[in-house]
């Protein structure tokens, strides 16, 4: 799973590799400690435009979809098991059309251990961006006039899938990685086979796994409230 990440750069400085058109106007601070529903900056390719514009948008952390009467059920849905996709409801459709990169310095994950459950800091060994595979949707609030723009609600969730060599010491799931040269076809709106390129995210993120290090960090991440460089700090 992926519970908690780090965003220590402004968003736009961790998306030079992905080609962004446009850059939305209330993108988040960066973040030692970002916990679900925060907003995080993450990009899209807007179908309306002919080619799509590529975007990188502040969005909620857990996935709201359309359907939904109130944005409360994201609070569980900030990871998406890779191989459910298909069979859910609730992430089918945006699997299909609406897929996203989540930018990232780095992720937190929990190992269980004798001593109680103890917080590791996975990131990439050699300071490259981290780059999640996601989800992301449009919410539509009934209680606001339709004139506001804030009726709109962007959220997205972070795919997983099980655990490779050596992460899953730590954890038996991980986030589904991509890499720079496969975030195209991951954005891409036209693609026909999603399974076929489902599949192929899952079979590329071992490679990118290859290229991470860890280190045991502090508790005190444990508490959303602490937000520091301090956090990704080995002890």
């Amino acid at each position: 799973m992926c519970g908690r990440f780090v965003v220590a750069n402004v968003a736009s400085e961790l998306v030079g590799v992905l080609r962004v058109d446009v850059e939305g106007e209330d993108l988040p601070a960066p973040s030692y400690n970002v916990a679900p529903t925060a907003q995080v900056g993450i990009v899209l390719d807007s179908a309306k435009t002919d080619p799509p514009t590529r975007r990188l948008e502040s969005a909620r952390w857990g996935l709201v979809p359309g359907w939904a009467k109130d944005p409360k059920i994201g609070v569980k849905a900030f990871n998406a098991r890779s191989e459910e996709l298909e069979d859910k409801p609730m992430f089918r459709q945006a699997l299909i059309k609406r897929r996203a990169i989540v930018p990232a310095t780095g992720y937190y994950e929990w190992a269980t251990t004798d001593g109680g459950k103890v917080p590791y800091f996975i990131t990439p060994a050699d300071g490259s961006p981290m780059l999640f595979a996601g989800l992301y949707e449009w919410w539509k609030d009934p209680q606001k006039a339709e004139d506001d723009p804030s009726k709109w609600l962007l959220s997205f969730t972070i795919l997983t899938r099980d655990a490779v060599a050596p992460l899953g010491s730590i954890h038996d799931r991980m986030p589904l990685f991509v890499d720079a040269d496969f975030a195209d076809a991951w954005l891409d709106t036209d693609v026909d086979k999603v399974g076929d390129l489902l599949d192929a995210a899952v079979d590329a993120a071992p490679a990118v796994v290859e290229g991470l290090t860890d280190h045991e960090v502090g508790r005190e991440v444990g508490n959303v409230r602490n937000d520091s460089p301090d956090l990704i700090r080995p002890v």
